[in-house]
C-alpha cells in the first residue's frame, strides 16, 4: 500500500513535467474511430455509455474501450480488457502490451472517462497518440482537447454535450 502510493507520487511528477509538451490538434477529420478509457471505480455503467455512442451514429465495431481498475485481483476474469497498477514499473513504464497497444492507436477520438486525476491514467491519456481527446472539466486542462463540465454518473448529459461540441466543430 505504501510503495503504490510513492509509486504514484513519482509518476505524477513525471507526468506533471511532461505535461508542458502536449499539442493540439489542428486536423478536421471526421469521427470514425474512438477509443474509451474508463476508471471503473466512479463509473460501471459502461454498456450504457458505449450504447449513447452507438445512439449517436457511432459503429460499435469502431469503439474500442479499456478499464482501468484500482484493486487488480489476478484470479478474476473481466468481460473487457482491464489493467491496474500492477501494469506499472517502478521506471513509470507499462508494462501490459494490450495497454501499451490501446496507448500507440491513433483513434478519432479519445474519450476519457474519468473525473478524478489518477496517475496512471493521465499517463495513458498523455502517451495516447489520438488525434482529439475529450474529457472532464476536473481533470488537468491541458491534456485534453475539449473539456466537459459534468461528472461521470452523468453520462448521457456527457455524450449529449459531446456530440453538440463536435458538430460545432465539424468533426462529425
Amino acid at each position: 500500500m505504501f510503495l503504490n502510493y510513492i509509486k504514484n507520487y513519482f509518476l505524477l511528477k513525471i507526468i506533471k513535467n511532461n505535461l508542458n509538451n502536449v499539442k493540439s490538434s489542428k486536423e478536421l477529420v471526421a469521427i470514425q474511430t474512438i477509443g474509451l478509457l474508463i476508471d471503473e471505480s466512479y463509473f460501471g455503467d459502461k454498456e450504457l455509455l458505449v450504447q449513447e455512442l452507438i445512439a449517436n451514429g457511432i459503429a460499435e465495431t469502431n469503439i474500442k474501450i479499456i478499464v482501468f481498475r484500482d484493486k487488480w485481483k489476478k484470479n478474476e476474469s473481466y468481460l473487457l480488457p482491464t489493467f491496474g497498477t500492477k501494469h506499472l514499473n517502478w521506471n513509470a513504464q507499462i508494462t501490459e502490451p494490450l495497454l501499451r497497444e490501446f496507448m500507440k492507436e491513433r483513434f478519432d477520438l479519445l474519450i476519457n472517462y474519468y473525473d478524478v486525476e489518477k496517475a496512471f491514467l493521465l499517463k495513458v491519456t498523455n502517451n495516447s497518440k489520438a488525434k482529439f481527446k475529450v474529457g472532464f472539466s476536473s481533470v488537468d486542462k491541458r491534456l485534453n482537447h475539449l473539456m466537459i463540465n459534468t461528472n461521470a454518473e452523468n453520462h448521457t448529459v456527457f455524450v449529449h454535450e459531446l456530440f453538440r461540441y463536435l458538430k460545432i466543430l465539424n468533426k462529425i
